[in-house]
């Protein structure tokens, strides 16, 4: 038995097939699927390892602790709405141990959502506006490079999902402009 005989299975002479394959073009549908898997790893990665150090690192007793930062930001600048401007980060409504851990893990989770193949511009958003705040209080541990070059591609990423569906292989196209950005 051969391969093209199998029910469902088109032979490689079948004209429908290959019509079909190239009917609309390059949809760039599996570099979206592909970029999307990708980031939500890295995100899992990036929260993983901020729920094991975000609290010996900037923790109340860490080594640099965020809130003195905060606080020092703020004091500098004269207010904290002057600090969340120049600073932003979701930690300006609250920062404790036990918050940072939960932050952590949140993100954590969100992540696994956009690797398990589900993701929207909200969630997206979301997951970089949850990063860029870590990043922001980490001081000295997050200025490395890999964590800006994180958020840049997360904040593009945005743009290559549609804004509320979270379907795996969504019917609309990803942005061509989006594409070459990430190349």
């Amino acid at each position: 038995m051969s391969v093209e005989s199998l029910p469902g299975v088109a032979s490689m002479n079948d004209e429908n097939f290959l019509k079909k394959l190239f009917a609309l073009g390059n949809s760039y549908w599996l570099t979206r699927f592909v970029i999307l898997r990708l980031l939500g790893f890295v995100y899992a990665v990036a929260f993983l390892v901020a729920a094991q150090q975000l609290v010996p690192l900037v923790g109340e007793h860490g080594l640099t602790p965020a809130n003195h930062f905060l606080a020092s930001v703020e004091t500098q600048l004269g207010s904290p709405t002057a600090g969340m401007l120049r600073l932003p980060t979701l930690f300006w409504l609250g920062i404790s141990d036990h918050g940072m851990l939960i932050f952590a893990w949140a993100g954590f989770a969100l992540s696994l959502v956009v690797l398990a193949g589900y993701a929207n511009a909200i969630l997206l958003c979301i997951l970089w506006a949850m990063y860029m705040s870590i990043v922001h209080i980490g001081q000295i541990w997050y200025g490395y490079g890999w964590e800006i070059q994180l958020l840049e591609t997360g904040f593009l990423s945005v743009f290559l999902c549609p804004l509320l569906d979270g379907r795996p292989f969504p019917k609309s196209r990803p942005p061509i402009l989006v594409i070459w950005l990430f190349r």
